[in-house]
């Protein structure tokens, strides 16, 4: 059995295997100053408070266009990528345009967590 187990251990090591180093999609920057303003809007409204994301929807709308008009880096399928990014377009500008109309907090919410579910999309 030792032998299986150590025969196992030098074919992974051989083969330079490693679950620790699998490959990586590399970084997408317009993705992480999406997600900056994302995370810093969202969490907050889960706890009810709405201050960020009705001072900030400009700012996830620009982040968010700036996004869709970005090439993807290696690792990302630009045609998975696309439509998302253009249905997190579309979102952003609905949000921002209800929060410059004084949405109810319940109406941004909901509306939020929509655009916080394809923002996951796009991560994945």
């Amino acid at each position: 059995m030792k032998k299986i187990l150590f025969l196992l251990i030098g074919v992974f090591v051989i083969a330079g295997f490693s679950p620790l180093n699998a490959q990586k999609k590399a970084t997408w920057n317009e993705m992480e100053a999406f997600h900056k303003v994302m995370s810093a809007t969202f969490h907050p409204a889960e706890e009810g408070k709405f201050e960020p994301i009705r001072t900030r929807s400009q700012e996830m709308l620009d982040k968010a266009i700036a996004w869709k008009k970005s090439t993807p880096p290696e690792g990302y399928d630009k045609k998975v990528t696309a439509p998302l990014l253009k249905k997190l377009v579309k979102g952003s500008k609905e949000l921002n345009k209800m929060v410059k109309a004084n949405a109810a907090n319940k109406e941004i919410l909901a509306k939020l967590n929509a655009l916080h579910d394809v923002f996951h999309e796009l991560m994945d």
